[in-house]
Protein backbone atom coordinates (compact mmCIF):
# COMPACT_ATOMS: atom_id res chain seq x y z
CA UNK A 1 0.00 0.00 0.00
CA UNK A 2 1.53 3.54 -0.88
CA UNK A 3 2.26 5.70 1.94
CA UNK A 4 -0.20 8.58 0.55
CA UNK A 5 -3.52 9.06 0.99
CA UNK A 6 -4.74 10.44 -2.77
CA UNK A 7 -8.03 12.33 -2.53
CA UNK A 8 -9.56 14.15 -5.31
CA UNK A 9 -12.91 15.40 -6.94
CA UNK A 10 -13.62 15.44 -10.65
CA UNK A 11 -16.21 18.96 -9.88
CA UNK A 12 -12.67 20.49 -8.69
CA UNK A 13 -11.88 21.60 -12.13
CA UNK A 14 -13.75 25.14 -12.17
CA UNK A 15 -13.39 25.21 -16.18
CA UNK A 16 -12.64 29.01 -16.04
CA UNK A 17 -11.84 28.77 -19.54
CA UNK A 18 -9.19 31.67 -20.65
CA UNK A 19 -8.04 32.51 -17.04
CA UNK A 20 -4.72 32.86 -15.26
CA UNK A 21 -5.64 30.17 -12.54
CA UNK A 22 -5.67 26.83 -14.92
CA UNK A 23 -8.01 24.85 -12.67
CA UNK A 24 -7.90 22.19 -15.28
CA UNK A 25 -4.53 21.19 -13.66
CA UNK A 26 -5.68 19.35 -10.89
CA UNK A 27 -7.47 16.79 -13.41
CA UNK A 28 -3.95 16.64 -15.42
CA UNK A 29 -2.08 16.38 -11.95
CA UNK A 30 -3.91 12.97 -11.13
CA UNK A 31 -3.72 11.81 -14.70
CA UNK A 32 -0.01 12.20 -14.67
CA UNK A 33 0.20 11.02 -11.27
CA UNK A 34 -1.72 7.60 -12.59
CA UNK A 35 0.82 7.58 -15.61
CA UNK A 36 3.61 7.60 -13.32
CA UNK A 37 2.43 4.50 -12.03
CA UNK A 38 2.31 6.73 -8.33
CA UNK A 39 -0.82 6.67 -8.07
CA UNK A 40 -3.70 3.59 -8.55
CA UNK A 41 -7.02 5.18 -9.24
CA UNK A 42 -8.84 2.50 -8.12
CA UNK A 43 -7.15 4.14 -4.69
CA UNK A 44 -8.47 7.76 -4.92
CA UNK A 45 -10.74 8.46 -2.10
CA UNK A 46 -13.62 10.78 -3.35
CA UNK A 47 -14.36 13.64 -0.36
CA UNK A 48 -17.83 14.73 0.65
CA UNK A 49 -18.16 18.76 0.43
CA UNK A 50 -17.40 20.26 3.82
CA UNK A 51 -20.50 20.36 5.92
CA UNK A 52 -21.22 24.51 6.78
CA UNK A 53 -20.46 24.08 10.32
CA UNK A 54 -16.94 22.81 9.10
CA UNK A 55 -16.62 25.79 7.17
CA UNK A 56 -17.91 28.39 10.11
CA UNK A 57 -15.22 26.59 12.21
CA UNK A 58 -13.02 29.50 10.36
CA UNK A 59 -15.47 31.93 8.32
CA UNK A 60 -18.25 34.13 9.57
CA UNK A 61 -21.47 33.65 9.01
CA UNK A 62 -22.23 36.45 6.80
CA UNK A 63 -19.70 35.25 4.12
CA UNK A 64 -20.56 31.78 4.41
CA UNK A 65 -24.39 33.23 3.84
CA UNK A 66 -23.02 35.10 1.09
CA UNK A 67 -21.42 32.38 -0.64
CA UNK A 68 -24.12 30.19 -0.60
CA UNK A 69 -27.03 31.91 -1.40
CA UNK A 70 -25.67 34.39 -3.87
CA UNK A 71 -25.90 37.77 -2.11
CA UNK A 72 -22.04 38.23 -2.60
CA UNK A 73 -21.45 41.82 -3.83
CA UNK A 74 -19.38 43.15 -6.60
CA UNK A 75 -17.04 44.67 -4.43
CA UNK A 76 -16.46 40.93 -3.14
CA UNK A 77 -15.81 39.58 -6.57
CA UNK A 78 -13.82 42.07 -7.77
CA UNK A 79 -11.58 40.60 -4.77
CA UNK A 80 -11.85 37.17 -5.15
CA UNK A 81 -10.84 37.16 -9.21
CA UNK A 82 -12.33 35.00 -10.29
CA UNK A 83 -16.56 34.40 -11.55
CA UNK A 84 -19.02 33.84 -8.64
CA UNK A 85 -21.29 30.57 -9.35
CA UNK A 86 -23.05 28.07 -7.35
CA UNK A 87 -20.68 25.80 -9.00
CA UNK A 88 -17.92 27.67 -8.05
CA UNK A 89 -19.13 28.06 -4.23
CA UNK A 90 -19.61 23.73 -4.21
CA UNK A 91 -16.12 23.01 -5.67
CA UNK A 92 -14.67 24.96 -2.73
CA UNK A 93 -16.46 23.07 -0.43
CA UNK A 94 -15.33 20.11 -1.92
CA UNK A 95 -11.58 21.45 -1.94
CA UNK A 96 -12.43 21.86 1.87
CA UNK A 97 -14.21 18.51 2.25
CA UNK A 98 -11.06 16.88 0.28
CA UNK A 99 -8.78 18.66 2.82
CA UNK A 100 -9.94 17.58 6.11
CA UNK A 101 -10.35 13.78 4.77
CA UNK A 102 -6.48 13.82 3.23
CA UNK A 103 -5.91 15.00 7.03
CA UNK A 104 -7.32 12.57 8.41
CA UNK A 105 -6.27 9.79 5.80
CA UNK A 106 -2.49 11.14 6.66
CA UNK A 107 -2.96 10.47 10.66
CA UNK A 108 -3.15 7.10 9.38
CA UNK A 109 -0.58 6.74 6.47
CA UNK A 110 1.95 9.05 6.60
CA UNK A 111 0.94 11.37 3.71
CA UNK A 112 -2.05 12.89 2.91
CA UNK A 113 -2.77 14.57 -0.87
CA UNK A 114 -5.62 16.76 -1.47
CA UNK A 115 -5.04 16.84 -5.66
CA UNK A 116 -6.64 20.73 -5.04
CA UNK A 117 -7.23 22.88 -2.34
CA UNK A 118 -4.35 25.42 -0.42
CA UNK A 119 -6.85 28.52 -0.69
CA UNK A 120 -4.61 30.53 1.71
CA UNK A 121 -5.65 33.98 0.73
CA UNK A 122 -8.83 33.49 2.36
CA UNK A 123 -9.92 35.60 5.28
CA UNK A 124 -12.68 35.04 7.81
CA UNK A 125 -14.95 37.32 6.69
CA UNK A 126 -14.01 37.67 2.80
CA UNK A 127 -11.99 36.06 0.15
CA UNK A 128 -8.66 37.00 -2.00
CA UNK A 129 -6.74 36.10 -4.99
CA UNK A 130 -8.73 32.97 -5.81
CA UNK A 131 -9.57 32.01 -2.90
CA UNK A 132 -13.46 31.56 -1.22
CA UNK A 133 -12.62 29.73 1.73
CA UNK A 134 -9.68 28.35 3.47
CA UNK A 135 -9.59 24.79 3.28
CA UNK A 136 -6.36 24.83 5.25
CA UNK A 137 -7.36 26.24 8.22
CA UNK A 138 -10.64 24.34 8.25
CA UNK A 139 -9.34 21.40 8.29
CA UNK A 140 -6.53 22.16 11.33
CA UNK A 141 -9.63 23.57 13.53
CA UNK A 142 -11.75 20.06 12.53
CA UNK A 143 -8.84 17.98 13.60
CA UNK A 144 -8.34 20.30 16.92
CA UNK A 145 -12.36 19.84 17.45
CA UNK A 146 -11.78 16.39 17.80
CA UNK A 147 -9.26 15.97 18.84
CA UNK A 148 -6.91 14.58 16.39
CA UNK A 149 -4.15 16.95 16.06
CA UNK A 150 -4.08 19.90 18.59
CA UNK A 151 -1.02 21.78 17.70
CA UNK A 152 -0.82 22.12 14.00
CA UNK A 153 2.10 24.04 11.90
CA UNK A 154 1.70 25.16 7.79
CA UNK A 155 4.23 24.94 6.19
CA UNK A 156 3.15 27.63 2.45
CA UNK A 157 6.04 27.68 0.14
CA UNK A 158 3.82 29.45 -2.11
CA UNK A 159 5.38 32.56 -4.36
CA UNK A 160 2.67 34.57 -2.60
CA UNK A 161 2.11 35.46 1.13
CA UNK A 162 -0.57 33.13 3.44
CA UNK A 163 -1.84 36.37 3.79
CA UNK A 164 -5.36 34.68 5.33
CA UNK A 165 -3.26 32.13 6.82
CA UNK A 166 -1.35 34.53 9.18
CA UNK A 167 -4.46 36.56 10.16
CA UNK A 168 -6.76 33.65 11.05
CA UNK A 169 -4.22 31.70 13.40
CA UNK A 170 -2.26 35.16 14.69
CA UNK A 171 -1.70 35.03 18.17
CA UNK A 172 -2.91 31.26 18.58
CA UNK A 173 -0.14 29.38 20.47
CA UNK A 174 -1.56 25.90 18.73
CA UNK A 175 -0.96 26.60 15.24
CA UNK A 176 2.58 27.63 13.64
CA UNK A 177 1.95 29.51 10.50
CA UNK A 178 5.48 29.65 7.99
CA UNK A 179 5.30 31.48 4.93
CA UNK A 180 8.48 31.72 2.57
CA UNK A 181 7.69 33.80 -0.44
CA UNK A 182 8.10 36.63 -2.49
CA UNK A 183 8.44 39.66 -0.90
CA UNK A 184 7.81 42.58 -3.70
CA UNK A 185 4.68 40.44 -4.48
CA UNK A 186 0.47 40.07 -3.79
CA UNK A 187 -0.13 40.30 -1.66
CA UNK A 188 0.58 44.33 -0.38
CA UNK A 189 -0.54 43.66 2.95
CA UNK A 190 1.27 40.77 4.74
CA UNK A 191 0.34 40.20 7.99
CA UNK A 192 2.66 38.52 10.23
CA UNK A 193 3.00 34.36 10.03
CA UNK A 194 4.99 32.55 13.31
CA UNK A 195 8.12 32.97 10.40
CA UNK A 196 8.40 34.92 7.32
CA UNK A 197 11.14 34.52 4.83
CA UNK A 198 10.93 37.49 2.51
CA UNK A 199 12.39 36.83 -0.58
CA UNK A 200 14.14 39.12 -2.80
CA UNK A 201 13.52 39.08 -6.35
CA UNK A 202 14.76 36.65 -9.00
CA UNK A 203 16.79 34.53 -6.07
CA UNK A 204 17.21 30.64 -7.20
CA UNK A 205 17.15 27.57 -5.94
CA UNK A 206 20.84 27.68 -4.17
CA UNK A 207 19.35 30.48 -1.91
CA UNK A 208 15.81 29.46 -1.30
CA UNK A 209 16.55 25.98 -0.73
CA UNK A 210 19.63 27.17 2.15
CA UNK A 211 16.92 29.47 3.54
CA UNK A 212 14.16 27.15 3.98
CA UNK A 213 16.26 24.59 5.46
CA UNK A 214 17.61 26.50 7.87
CA UNK A 215 14.09 27.65 9.29
CA UNK A 216 12.58 24.15 8.93
CA UNK A 217 15.44 22.01 10.79
CA UNK A 218 14.47 24.64 13.69
CA UNK A 219 11.03 24.94 13.43
CA UNK A 220 9.64 21.54 12.72
CA UNK A 221 11.42 19.88 16.03
CA UNK A 222 11.18 23.32 17.96
CA UNK A 223 7.05 23.42 17.65
CA UNK A 224 6.78 19.48 17.62
CA UNK A 225 3.63 19.71 15.69
CA UNK A 226 0.73 16.87 15.77
CA UNK A 227 0.48 17.68 11.73
CA UNK A 228 1.71 19.23 9.24
CA UNK A 229 -0.14 21.05 6.24
CA UNK A 230 2.31 21.48 3.14
CA UNK A 231 1.06 24.70 0.96
CA UNK A 232 2.58 23.45 -2.10
CA UNK A 233 2.77 26.39 -4.32
CA UNK A 234 4.04 25.57 -8.27
CA UNK A 235 4.37 29.00 -8.69
CA UNK A 236 8.10 30.13 -7.21
CA UNK A 237 9.07 28.01 -10.63
CA UNK A 238 10.81 30.45 -12.89
CA UNK A 239 8.79 30.23 -15.89
CA UNK A 240 5.87 31.43 -13.74
CA UNK A 241 2.94 33.83 -15.04
CA UNK A 242 2.69 35.29 -11.44
CA UNK A 243 6.02 34.86 -9.57
CA UNK A 244 9.18 36.63 -9.54
CA UNK A 245 11.39 33.99 -7.88
CA UNK A 246 13.57 31.74 -9.84
CA UNK A 247 13.77 27.74 -9.26
CA UNK A 248 13.85 25.44 -11.13
CA UNK A 249 12.44 21.65 -11.08
CA UNK A 250 15.13 20.34 -9.16
CA UNK A 251 15.27 22.79 -7.16
CA UNK A 252 11.55 22.56 -6.31
CA UNK A 253 11.69 18.53 -5.90
CA UNK A 254 14.40 19.89 -3.45
CA UNK A 255 12.37 21.95 -1.29
CA UNK A 256 9.55 19.05 -1.37
CA UNK A 257 12.43 16.36 -0.26
CA UNK A 258 13.75 18.98 2.67
CA UNK A 259 9.95 19.38 3.86
CA UNK A 260 9.05 15.89 3.59
CA UNK A 261 12.32 14.44 5.52
CA UNK A 262 12.63 16.61 8.23
CA UNK A 263 8.73 15.71 8.72
CA UNK A 264 9.19 11.83 8.22
CA UNK A 265 12.37 11.88 10.62
CA UNK A 266 9.70 13.84 13.11
CA UNK A 267 7.23 11.24 12.64
CA UNK A 268 4.78 13.61 11.55
CA UNK A 269 2.08 13.07 8.89
CA UNK A 270 1.98 15.73 6.28
CA UNK A 271 -0.83 17.14 4.31
CA UNK A 272 -0.75 18.72 1.16
CA UNK A 273 -2.22 20.99 -0.73
CA UNK A 274 -1.54 22.63 -4.02
CA UNK A 275 -2.36 25.81 -4.12
CA UNK A 276 -0.58 28.52 -7.23
CA UNK A 277 0.52 27.20 -10.21
CA UNK A 278 0.53 29.59 -13.15
CA UNK A 279 3.54 28.82 -15.68
CA UNK A 280 3.32 29.67 -19.09
CA UNK A 281 3.27 25.96 -19.85
CA UNK A 282 0.61 24.67 -18.50
CA UNK A 283 2.19 21.22 -18.78
CA UNK A 284 5.40 22.63 -15.92
CA UNK A 285 2.86 23.38 -13.63
CA UNK A 286 1.02 19.82 -14.07
CA UNK A 287 4.81 18.50 -13.62
CA UNK A 288 5.82 20.13 -10.74
CA UNK A 289 2.78 19.45 -8.60
CA UNK A 290 3.06 15.56 -9.74
CA UNK A 291 6.30 15.49 -8.59
CA UNK A 292 5.64 17.13 -4.94
CA UNK A 293 3.72 13.45 -4.80
CA UNK A 294 6.52 11.39 -6.14
CA UNK A 295 8.98 13.21 -3.75
CA UNK A 296 6.82 12.79 -0.86
CA UNK A 297 5.45 8.72 -1.23
CA UNK A 298 9.33 8.51 -2.05
CA UNK A 299 10.34 10.04 1.11
CA UNK A 300 8.58 8.29 3.54
CA UNK A 301 9.03 4.66 1.96
CA UNK A 302 12.80 5.56 1.89
CA UNK A 303 13.18 6.04 5.71
CA UNK A 304 10.20 4.06 7.01
CA UNK A 305 9.82 5.45 10.36
CA UNK A 306 6.10 6.71 10.30
CA UNK A 307 3.98 5.09 13.31
CA UNK A 308 0.04 4.86 12.94
CA UNK A 309 -1.77 7.89 14.44
CA UNK A 310 -5.22 6.46 16.16
CA UNK A 311 -8.33 7.84 14.85
CA UNK A 312 -10.55 6.96 17.82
Amino acid sequence: MSHTAFVYHDLYDLQFGDHVFPTVKYKLVRQALIDKGVLDPAEIFTPDPATDDDVALVHTSEWIRKLKFGTISYTDILRLEIPYSQQVIRAFWLAAGGTILASRLALQRGLGFNIGGGFHHAFPDHGEGFCAIHDVAIAVRRLQRDGLAPKAMIIDTDVHHGNGTAAIFADDPSVFTLSIHQRDNYPEIKPPSSIDIHLEDNIGDSEYIRRLSETINIAIPGFRPDIIHYVAGADPYCQDQLGGLNLTFDGLRERDRIVFERAARENIPVVVTLAGGYAIELDDTVRIHAATAEVGELTYKEIGTWVKTSLT
